[in-house]
């Protein structure tokens, strides 16, 4: 599998600090895969997202990665002025694109997230469920070769989430998109993805294959997978 995103000895340290964010953090992600970092808050996760959505620089090391990158934020970061179309056309307009191909690209991924028939809300008039949606759509919307999600369902409630993990794998699997995504539940991470990257104190700590089939939470080495994270988790 061809590496779409490698970092090799990436580090960042914020001006003003004493400690950096991240610490000599190296990985890929092949093409196609789903990726999942999880471990504490503060250990890094976000940052490397960041670094990788291009919002931060490293400090040192090196990155590689496509041009075409989109990131999807908690709680979706909507604009409230803006209707659902429009909030997922955002990252379209000033492409030069004709109106018509233009809504028909929106239209298409609004239908993928299940979010098309709520088109002229605004965010005001979305559940946090809809507006994560609406989020994500935005972020397919440019057809990135990478999709960033930074802990797209924290604030959500279970039903919710579980209704957005299984959507969310079906997008995938249609899409064929890589996708590196930040979590704090391990029971999420071993849920959705190819991989779960454990991080510690701004590195890489330890990396786990997942080779469950979907739905995983009724797969029976479940809970043998989350509970071989999390004692490393918690060492």
């Amino acid at each position: 599998m061809s590496a779409v995103i490698e970092l090799k000895g990436v580090g960042k340290t914020y001006p003003g600090e004493q400690h950096p964010a991240l610490r000599d953090v190296s990985f890929s992600v092949g093409q196609g895969e789903f990726v999942c970092l999880v471990g504490a808050s503060g250990c890094g996760k976000s940052t490397i997202l960041k670094i990788i959505a291009g919002l931060e620089e490293p400090t040192t090391g090196t990155l590689t990665k496509p041009a075409a990158v989109s990131m999807a934020f908690q709680s979706g970061a909507l604009y409230p002025w803006l209707t659902v179309f429009e909030n997922a056309a955002f990252g379209l307009r000033g492409k030069g694109m004709r109106e018509r191909e233009l809504a028909a690209a929106v239209e298409d991924k609004l239908k993928l997230v299940n979010i098309l028939p709520f088109h002229d809300k605004y965010p005001s008039d979305l559940s946090g469920g809809q507006r994560q949606r609406v989020g994500i759509a935005r972020a397919l919307s440019v057809n990135p070769a990478v999709l960033l999600l930074d802990e797209p369902f924290s604030a959500l409630d279970p039903r919710t989430t579980e209704e957005l993990h299984e959507d969310l794998i079906s997008i995938w699997r249609e899409t064929k998109k890589t996708i590196l995504m930040v979590s704090h539940l391990i029971e999420e991470a071993v849920s959705l993805a190819d991989r779960v990257i454990l991080m510690r104190d701004g590195s890489v700590d330890s990396e786990y294959p997942i080779a469950l089939s979907y739905p995983r939470r009724e797969n029976e080495g479940f809970h043998h997978d989350v509970m071989k994270i999390r004692r490393e988790f918690f060492r």
